[in-house]
């Protein structure tokens, strides 16, 4: 039967090929398509492999559900910060702040300390330390390196304290070419106002800043900027700096010998740039004037009489910044009559000087301080007897006045060799930083 198929298939499949004799070749594509079907078989007495299985029960743990009440979450607190702003009032600031607690508006009313120290002035950041239901926990403002705080003590009522600030200084570089004026190029390169004046004071000695700019003149300086909680709070030192004007470079560097022993500025080829242990004019930069010279007859405006005026008076602004001429001691800071608020500097033992009419004393300006040159004393003001707000300076040797506009002012004492090595390698780093900003454009980063 097998065969039969076979040989059909076979027929079938040459007729296909057009082939003419099938009974030739039909035997041969038998044994060869029997031998295509066989290959396909299984032999006899062959086994193949059983594939063993096994059953494998692992326990699951099945997490507990915890049906027990939610957990009370009016413990949460949170800190929130807010900038003043122009306009703003307590109760502004607070219901930006989340603070639900009239309390603590009653008692900033009410506190003479508290109200004294919390004054809102645009600019400065109040955080607020609170539960989840607005109650009051902490307010703290930052007014300069203070930290104000109102808190709650253990009884519950609401106290303010004052300490230090936690402050960082970061370095800031900035650099700027004059286009127009001086002034628009720092605004350009947002160098903060009190750095820009430090810089024109350092350098005033060698450039003439209203008339000897040229346009293309570049400066680059590198300044602390003060930080808190990662927010710029006021600028710092001005720590290096360069000015390059008429193809000339000259540069300047902040300097101390040690830390809290105060320093001064120096070139970074270790020169002091005082040329005299004296400044003529105890002030910041600013539009000054002198109104009264030194005289021995002078018609006093309010007195009504010819009388000596043995200092010099400079006009200013209220709120100018009044500096010592020189290193020195506090002999007297408070008031005298005619002279309203005054401080009196002693100097290098022989040599003291005078300043009058100031409208107050800066912080820690009281006998027995010791104060550098350069450093604030306090502000313009126009107390005692005076027609207008300026400053009444003196200048005395030996107790005897001389005239500080004429009299040959102490040299600078020479820095001993030491220190100018020391100034020198202080000043590479700084060096190399300046050199990149003045290939740099124009700029202002960290």
């Amino acid at each position: 039967m097998r065969e039969a198929q076979m040989r059909i298939l076979t027929q079938n499949f040459l007729r296909r090929l057009g082939m003419a004799s099938v009974r030739r070749v039909a035997p041969v594509l038998v044994l060869l398509f029997a031998g295509v079907v066989t290959a396909f078989g299984i032999a006899p007495s062959t086994t193949t492999d059983v594939v063993e299985r096994t059953l494998v029960v692992e326990p699951v743990t099945l997490p507990t559900v915890d049906n027990s009440p939610p957990a009370d979450t009016r413990t949460q607190t949170f800190w929130r910060e807010e900038r003043v702003q122009r306009g703003d009032t307590l109760a502004s600031l607070l219901a930006r702040l989340g603070v639900q607690d009239p309390d603590v508006i009653a008692f900033l009313n009410r506190d003479a300390d508290a109200r004294a120290q919390f004054q809102l002035v645009s600019g400065r950041t109040l955080r607020a330390h609170t539960d989840d239901d607005g109650a009051l926990i902490a307010l703290q403002l930052l007014n300069g390196e203070r930290m104000i705080t109102v808190e709650r003590d253990d009884t519950q009522n609401l106290v303010v304290q004052e300490h230090a600030a936690q402050l960082e200084a970061h370095q800031v570089s900035a650099s700027g070419v004059i286009r127009s004026s001086f002034f628009a190029a720092l605004d350009a390169a947002q160098v903060p106002d009190s750095v820009a004046r430090k810089f024109i004071e350092i350098f005033s000695t060698e450039i003439d800043f209203y008339r000897g700019l040229r346009r293309g003149d570049r400066f680059a300086l590198v300044y602390e900027k003060i930080v808190h909680n990662g927010e710029p709070v006021m600028a710092g030192r001005l720590l290096a700096a360069e000015f390059v004007t008429q193809g000339r470079a000259r540069n300047m560097l902040w300097f101390e010998e040690a830390p809290g022993k105060g320093g001064a500025y120096f070139t970074f080829d270790g020169r002091d740039t005082r040329k005299s242990a004296f400044l003529q004019t105890p002030l910041e930069v600013s539009r000054v004037s002198i109104s009264s010279g030194f005289t021995e007859a002078r018609f006093h405006p309010l007195l009504q009489t010819m009388q000596a005026h043995r200092g010099v008076d400079f006009v200013a602004p209220i709120g100018t910044r009044i500096l010592a001429a020189a290193d020195g001691v506090v002999d007297f800071a408070g008031v005298q009559q005619g002279y309203g608020n005054v401080v009196i500097l002693k100097h290098h033992g022989k040599y003291s000087t005078l300043y009058a009419h100031m409208q107050d004393f800066a912080q820690g300006i009281q006998k027995g301080a010791k104060v550098k040159q350069g450093e604030v004393i306090g502000t313009v003001g126009m107390t005692g007897l005076t027609t207008g707000p300026h400053l009444h300076f003196e200048f005395l040797i030996d107790g005897v006045h001389h005239d500080p506009m004429s009299v040959d002012m102490p040299k600078a004492v020479p820095l001993a060799p030491d220190v100018k090595q020391a100034i020198r390698k202080a000043a590479e780093p700084y060096a190399r930083t300046l050199a990149l900003l003045r290939d740099r454009q124009p700029a202002s980063f960290e």
